[in-house]
């Protein structure tokens, strides 16, 4: 064989042989997918909106992650966990207190908080006397017979619960001690005692509301559409809710509305013995979050929470009227994630 045939045959066997060299550092190299996730989220209702958001901009980041989010109200969310036993991923509360309180230790050991809110009075323009109705006359307006108002249930969401807080705590702020007996007592099974200058709100398992006058709902989400629609006339909500849903309200002096941390010792004076038995203490609201101890996807649960708490959803937050704390809190801050320490403060 000449030195040319020689050549010719040489190269041919290189092309013939290279895609096969090729097919075998491509698969070598080729990077592993990661496994498909599903990412459960049990949250509160009012964290609904903000959570929609931050789960589009989470899976378009990680589309092997399928994010389900389950709102309810924050007790039954809890209740779940620790007494029907489902797997969650993550649980958020409106009411922080609730995991250290229901989940720890045996079901959490750490907890987030997120984001603060305050209770407000929500109609719209079809409500009655909604041309007359302000933040010095809305009890009366409540007290008219043809009116119907509505709150959520005080036994599964902390949204209820605090609505008698703040009409009980109404009281001595506007100097009249007739509101909390006129709005919740002469229309539900809700009561109200004093001892020594606090207040003890219990709310048995039926409440019997009476609905000519008084609607109450498993979360308060429920009653937006109701107060949209014209089927209620008011519903007590946070004022990220009646943001985000374009419903007109009534704010409240902050001495009553659960908003400011200067007023705590004054919400105090004020708690509810939910039908579980267990006392809930007014406090300034704020939102708490935590990955359960028996979460199948913790690694994934620490990514999506650091979005509600980076910079992606602080801005969400600011823009559905719901302020985020920056930085968050923690209560130990040695036991999160070791991703999440940089948006952190300990409390």
């Amino acid at each position: 064989m000449n030195k040319k045939n020689m050549i010719l045959m040489i190269s041919i066997c290189l092309l013939l042989v290279a895609p096969l060299f090729s097919g075998c550092i491509s698969s070598d190299e080729k990077e592993e997918e990661p496994e498909p996730v599903t990412l459960k989220v049990l949250h509160a209702g009012s964290l609904t909106s903000p959570f929609e958001k931050i789960e589009a901009e989470f899976e378009a980041d990680y589309p092997y992650v399928d994010v389900q989010l389950e709102p309810a109200g924050s007790v039954a969310c809890v209740n779940k966990i620790i007494e029907t036993g489902i797997e969650a991923d993550i649980l958020a509360s409106a009411d922080y207190t609730l995991i250290p309180s229901m989940m720890m230790p045996d079901y959490a050991d750490w907890y987030i908080l997120f984001a603060s809110n305050e209770m407000v009075l929500t109609y719209s323009e079809n409500s009655k006397y909604a041309d007359e109705i302000d933040a010095d006359n809305w009890y009366d307006i409540l007290r008219r017979d043809d009116v119907l108002w509505a709150f959520s249930n005080p036994n599964l969401d902390p949204c209820g619960y605090r609505t008698p807080m703040v009409i009980q705590l109404a009281e001595a702020a506007y100097g009249d001690d007739q509101i909390f007996e006129d709005l919740i007592e002469s229309y539900s099974s809700i009561y109200a005692e004093e001892q020594s200058g606090n207040y003890i709100i219990t709310t048995p398992e039926d409440l019997a509301p009476d609905t000519d006058h008084l609607t109450i709902r498993d979360k308060s989400v429920d009653l937006v559409s109701m107060v949209l629609e014209g089927g209620l006339d008011y519903a007590w909500e946070y004022i990220s809710v009646a943001v985000q849903n374009g419903l007109d309200y009534v704010r409240l002096p902050k001495s009553i509305n659960l908003s400011s941390v200067a007023y705590a010792d004054d919400y105090n004076k004020v708690s509810v013995v939910t039908c579980d038995g267990k006392s809930k203490s007014a406090n300034p609201i704020v939102y708490g979050v935590t990955v359960p101890l028996n979460a199948p996807n913790s690694d994934v649960a620490a990514l999506f929470i650091e979005y509600i708490i980076n910079e992606v959803g602080q801005g969400i937050f600011e823009l559905d009227g719901q302020p985020p704390m920056v930085p968050a809190g923690v209560n130990d801050i040695e036991l999160v994630p070791e991703t999440l320490k940089e948006y952190l403060e300990q409390i």
